[in-house]
């Protein structure tokens, strides 16, 4: 399955060290953990709201990569067991995401698990179609795959070398 995740250009689609700072499904130094998103404006969501832009106007500095990843269909990845309250909570809910996330991996010993996007509002990830004009296709709820530990297996095409997203995305980023 093609999974996305937005970058700063200068590094690697991927993060190999365990130097990556702490975020929602891992603390400090339970790195590399890779956050790829179900849809493009998946990604950029993400990016949004952990940046706090909120403003069509703030869409103009942005300059980030945007990549589409080939991750194997190893089987069917698990979703993590947690309420919907802390898996798309703010910054108070990312110690109990944590928990959950390293008992999760000690309980099942697999390196990825899928969850809910904080980012994206409930049914926000719809796509497009053309049929008399641009139209909004059916709405869908979106995923992260949170994947653990180096991953060269995986394969990455550039969709955007220094892209920004588009400003409708605005409506559908839930806020930090």
């Amino acid at each position: 399955m093609i999974w996305f995740r937005h970058t700063d250009p200068r590094y690697p689609f991927l993060w190999e060290s365990a130097d990556q700072p702490p975020a929602r499904w891992h603390g400090a130094g339970e790195g590399p953990v890779h956050y790829l998103a179900d849809t493009p404006g998946g990604a950029w969501a993400e990016f949004l709201r952990h940046e706090e832009i909120r403003e069509v106007e703030d869409l103009a500095g942005i300059r980030r990569s945007l990549w589409a990843i080939d991750v194997r269909d190893e089987g069917p990845v698990p979703g993590i067991a947690v309420s919907d309250a802390v898996a798309r909570g703010g910054l108070d809910s990312y110690p109990a995401c944590r928990a959950a996330a390293r008992a999760f991996r000690r309980r099942t010993r697999l390196r990825a698990f899928l969850a809910p996007s904080a980012a994206v509002a409930g049914g926000g990830a719809h796509g497009w179609r053309v049929d008399g004009g641009e139209l909004a296709a059916e709405p869908r709820d979106a995923l992260v795959l949170v994947a653990y530990g180096r991953r060269p297996d995986l394969v990455g095409w550039a969709a955007a070398h220094t892209g920004q997203p588009e400003p409708r995305l605005l409506t559908v980023v839930r806020p930090l």
